[in-house]
């Protein structure tokens, strides 16, 4: 199985969107302004969670991730893939999950850990602007969607076990951010080096 694909090609769940939620967005909705929502939302998310408004922050917190499925699949599944979304939606999920990473993890897993996430990112990202620059073409590998699948859902399971006291999902979250962050330390050998 090759690590890098065409940016073209339905992953699975592109197929399960398309059956399911996609035809219930219109097709004025593109894939670039669902991306725009996740930057506007980031800021409202920061500002509920750093407020303790756990009710309202964390539902939103998984809304804003789950865009990143539904722009990723509406541009393949419509055929609405631009270079703006290429570059923008890789940098607003690193907006979302970096900036919760910062706040929520580093509070209450640890500073170091919420660290070592977010520094594999930035090499991720700038061995991948390194290669753009040299003349290869980046993609992104299957390590690379594993990783945010797996950082977005710890991160998740992380707000839901601080919002309901919960000891077990905490314990979870943190496995699978742990997970999350050897995919990363994957893709950064695949991908970014």
């Amino acid at each position: 199985m090759p690590l890098q694909r065409d940016p073209r090609a339905l992953y699975p769940h592109d197929r399960v969107l398309a059956r399911t939620i996609l035809p219930f967005i219109p097709d004025s909705v593109t894939p670039n302004m669902v991306t725009g929502l996740r930057f506007a939302l980031t800021p409202i998310v920061l500002a509920l969670l750093v407020a303790g408004r756990w009710a309202w922050g964390v539902p939103l917190f998984v809304f804003a991730a789950l865009t990143d499925a539904l722009d990723g699949s509406l541009a393949r599944v419509r055929r609405q893939i631009t270079d703006w979304g290429s570059f923008y939606d890789p940098v607003a999920d690193k907006l979302l999950i970096g900036s919760v990473i910062l706040l929520i993890v580093a509070r209450y897993v640890g500073m170091r850990f919420a660290l070592s996430i977010l520094g594999v990112d930035v090499l991720i990202a700038l061995g991948g602007y390194w290669g753009k620059r040299h003349g290869r073409h980046m993609r992104a590998n299957v390590f690379g969607k594993a990783k945010m699948f797996a950082q977005a859902l710890g991160v998740s399971l992380l707000l839901v076990s601080v919002w309901a006291g919960n000891a077990m999902l905490f314990a979870w979250s943190v496995a699978i951010l742990v997970i999350a962050l050897m995919l990363a330390v994957i893709s950064l050998f695949t991908y970014g080096l």
